[in-house]
């Protein structure tokens, strides 16, 4: 199981970012989305976000002209998944859309494609009961944004080929990550830990007890995170960590899940944080 050409499904916050740095790491690159107003978007924010690495001397430029090349886009799925050794899908976290993005993605690759959800918290196992191949699927969590963040979790399912989490470890090095392996459950590692910590941020933040920069404040010095817990709420989306702590709550049971209200009315105010231009902080115009 040689991966040489990797689909990436979904241009978004964390699709491009992905896309960027597998293209970075020398491997042949297809981004797809569902209008090429998307894709273009998506390629834009990889391109801005290589010449401010070349600017910073973070990324040499023969890396930038590399993963430029490696790069190719698409809005047809057939298309952009033909060929792929692993297609790594960035779609918004519904499982629904999830299960039928990967009954396309099937039947247009060979039965030895690795496929792989970026999914920060739903179930591997039941993506995975929708596909003939259930043991080429597995979970590649990565982090916002992805072209910093060194960590990705690496979710095994109960039908997952240990060759084939093998063969994903190696490819997360090779891409200059750090992996960690996780058993498919619940918001997995991180989302399980860093979701309870964020709500219960808002909730004191809903009780008067503190400034959201206080709090986040208290988070960075205290306990040397380096970002506090609402910060990161605006980098990642309201509206996504309202989403993860609904299914975390209902799946696990347990009240420190239950969304507080503050989250829920400001994703209808539309303030979702860095995106809108407005979440916990003031980010200005919108990301």
């Amino acid at each position: 199981m040689t991966i040489r050409k990797v689909a990436v499904l979904g241009a978004g916050t964390m699709g491009h970012g992905i896309a960027q740095v597998v293209a970075m790491a020398g491997y042949g690159v297809t981004l797809y989305d569902v209008d090429m107003v998307s894709v273009q978007t998506g390629l834009q924010r990889i391109r801005k976000n290589l010449e401010k690495g070349v600017q910073l001397g973070k990324v040499p430029d023969a890396i930038r002209e590399t993963a430029v090349a490696a790069l190719s886009t698409s809005t047809d799925v057939s298309e952009a998944v033909d060929g792929a050794d692993l297609v790594i899908e960035a779609a918004p976290e519904s499982m629904d859309l999830k299960k039928r993005i990967f009954s396309e993605v099937e039947a247009g690759v060979t039965p030895e494609a690795i496929l792989a959800t970026n999914t920060s918290s739903l179930s591997i196992g039941e993506i995975a009961a929708t596909l003939d191949h259930p043991q080429r699927f597995l979970g590649l969590h990565f982090f916002n944004p992805v072209h910093v963040m060194q960590l990705v979790e690496v979710v095994h399912g109960p039908a997952t080929d240990p060759a084939v989490l093998d063969v994903a470890l190696q490819f997360v090095r090779r891409i200059d990550r750090e992996p960690i392996v996780v058993k498919d459950s619940p918001g997995f590692a991180s989302s399980r830990l860093g979701v309870v910590l964020g709500l219960e941020a808002m909730r004191m933040v809903e009780e008067g007890v503190a400034s959201p920069e206080d709090i986040d404040r208290a988070m960075e010095l205290g306990y040397r995170h380096p970002m506090g817990p609402l910060k990161l709420t605006d980098l990642v989306g309201l509206d996504v960590r309202l989403g993860i702590a609904r299914y975390l709550h209902e799946t696990l049971g347990s009240e420190a899940f239950r969304p507080p209200e503050i989250l829920q009315r400001m994703v209808d105010e539309g303030r979702t944080g860095k995106k809108s231009g407005r979440g916990f902080y003031e980010w200005g115009d919108p990301a």
